[in-house]
């Protein structure tokens, strides 16, 4: 396996011919090369290839090419690769803190979501620090990546009944216990293995993002959107540490300001165009928006999620919403 894994990054560089002494940052990312996170990766190697007069470079392998989002975390803590980008969710088996971002209705605003991921806020060092100390990760930057929404057949979600009894795709702890909550049963499911989990019927609802839906052709396979925006949905670039560390401090202050970078313009980007996202699904599927009256119904439904969040995550989940609140 790693003597195939080594053959492939050998066969993909991106972009011009790489210096015989340039340091190559292979990439795995879950989605397509179309999709805005390969852009964003695109946009980051293009940076610090300038800045660094070609000494750095990346390689992309899109579409889970070689490993699926639950291995990431694994993959880029050992060296396997050299970094991805994954949900943020499949770092919760190693710093359950990190499910905060996912609790329903808990940063429900954009000036909320946007003070608690900032670079620098109180969550990001709490979360970043974590995440290094127990995987090896050293996190670059976040990828927004939208809002929870649900696609289904037959119809929109518009009470949390409507769950009863259903298979739902989920993508991480706090997505299981949401199911739960509103009375269906959760099965975790990798992104790329969505489709054909909706198109043979192994589960009923599907938990996903926006663009996600439209990336991944996801309309085929499901008939309704339902925009439920109950929870943040965030990745994280992350790069092998001690590949990182191995680096000049030039050329780690070059990757840290172009991560910087990249992070600002995919966060403004995400914020506009998963509206436009919407609008343009409007024209494939039935797109369901839910009153206030309907969304409370859920936030009621799905309360005692954030009781469940603080049991798993212990004093760092405790710490962590101190900061949420703090905003």
């Amino acid at each position: 396996m790693k003597h195939w894994i080594q053959a492939a990054l050998a066969a993909a560089v991106i972009g011009a011919a790489v210096p015989a002494q340039a340091e190559t940052i292979s990439v795995t990312l879950q989605l397509p090369e179309t999709h805005y996170l390969a852009k964003n990766w695109e946009d980051f190697g293009k940076i610090i290839s300038e800045k660094s007069g070609g000494d750095l470079n990346i390689q992309l392998f899109p579409s889970a090419q070689l490993f699926k989002d639950n291995q990431v975390p694994e993959a880029v803590g050992s060296g396997a690769i050299t970094a991805g980008s994954a949900s943020l969710s499949r770092y919760a088996g190693a710093v359950p803190a990190v499910t905060i971002i996912s609790v329903p209705f808990l940063l429900d605003t954009e000036e909320k979501l946007r003070a608690a991921v900032a670079p620098g806020s109180d969550l990001r060092k709490l979360l970043d620090d974590s995440i290094l100390k127990e995987t090896n990760n050293r996190v670059l930057w976040w990828q927004g990546y939208g809002r929870n929404i649900f696609v289904s057949n037959g119809g929109g979600l518009t009470t949390p009944d409507a769950f009863k009894g259903k298979k739902i795709r989920s993508y991480g702890t706090v997505q299981g216990w949401t199911a739960e909550a509103l009375g269906g049963a959760p099965t975790l499911i990798s992104g790329s293995e969505q489709f054909l989990a909706y198109q043979q019927g192994t589960v009923d609802i599907g938990m996903t993002g926006t663009s996600g839906v439209e990336e991944r052709r996801l309309y085929e396979a499901m008939d309704t959107l339902t925009l439920t925006n109950d929870g943040a949905i965030e990745f994280i670039a992350v790069i092998n540490n001690d590949f990182f560390e191995g680096l000049s401090e030039e050329n780690q202050k070059i990757v840290l300001d172009a991560a910087a970078e990249v992070e600002a313009s995919l966060r403004d980007f995400v914020i506009a165009d998963e509206d436009a996202a919407v609008a343009r699904l409007r024209e494939k599927m039935t797109v369901v928006e839910l009153t206030d009256e309907q969304r409370d119904a859920f936030r009621e439904a799905t309360k005692g999620v954030i009781d469940r969040f603080l049991e798993s995550a212990g004093d760092a989940g405790q710490a962590a919403l101190d900061a949420v609140n703090k905003l």
